[in-house]
């Protein structure tokens, strides 16, 4: 199931989606195409073309790499309306905080938190001279309820892009940039069976022992899903439409009633 997009909503609009090429990010450059945007989108493997997608070959977590997708931004679309910053994931091996090494730790700062500062910084000053534009960063539910056996880093790395995103929103605002948040919950990706994977070769028993361990720690979800990709993008390319024109410094949860509390 998709939902039906108006393909005039996004026309003229010029859209950078950072991770854009699988799960999240491959449904998000789909809703913002089926908008009539004209996005670029980056990942380090090869991409399978899409109309209206620019594509660059780079590493997101490296400062070279996004160097590398904001100067093919502004030179083949002439500039970007709206951040979208889908890049993120959890690549640590499971078992508790021993298991996490400097370098496990470095990685997941680099993918989850500074991948995106990084493209801000390059990219949102040009924004601000124009006196427009929206940007959107996907954090995660797990900056308020970290899974402890298997994704403290990527949850405090979660955190860290979230309490930035705050700043950041209290400093452009003025300047006529809008800047929110849309955290998930539990996204059912490709992604998701390479961690239940991590889990299982970390705690033995099965894959369904694996994912009982994450709706576990999670406390259940109480639609008793997880989300479809296309349901999240949705989140946010409602928070960089015009639609949310004075929705500001937000954060739209979208977890099936995960979190417990208000």
């Amino acid at each position: 199931m998709t939902l039906k997009a108006d393909p005039t909503e996004f026309a003229g609009k010029r859209v950078l989606i950072s991770g854009g090429t699988k799960g999240l990010g491959r449904a998000t450059v789909e809703r913002f195409v089926a908008g009539g945007a004209r996005v670029i989108t980056a990942a380090r493997g090869a991409l399978e073309p899409i109309d209206g997608v620019e594509f660059v070959q780079a590493d997101l977590t490296t400062p070279q790499g996004g160097e590398a997708l904001a100067k093919a931004a502004l030179e083949r679309l002439g500039g970007v309306d709206i951040l979208a910053h889908v890049i993120g994931g959890s690549t640590t091996p499971g078992g508790g905080f021993v298991a996490l090494t400097d370098d496990h730790w470095l990685s997941e700062l680099n993918l989850n938190l500074l991948a995106t500062v990084r493209l801000d910084r390059l990219l949102i000053p040009q924004m601000i001279e124009r006196g427009a534009g929206a940007v959107v960063h996907v954090t995660s539910i797990q900056s308020v309820l970290p899974l402890p056996e298997s994704t403290t880093a990527y949850a405090s790395a979660k955190a860290a892009l979230r309490t930035y995103s705050k700043a950041l929103s209290k400093e452009l605002g003025p300047k006529g940039v809008r800047v929110n948040v849309v955290s998930p919950g539990w996204i059912m990706t490709e992604g998701t069976g390479v961690f239940l994977k991590r889990l299982q070769d970390a705690n033995g028993g099965s894959l369904e022992d694996a994912r009982q361990l994450v709706l576990d720690g999670l406390g259940g979800i109480s639609i008793g899903r997880g989300a479809e990709p296309f349901e999240v993008a949705e989140a946010i390319a409602f928070l960089a439409s015009d639609r949310a024109a004075s929705i500001h410094g937000a954060e739209l949860v979208v977890d099936g009633g995960t979190v417990p509390t208000v």
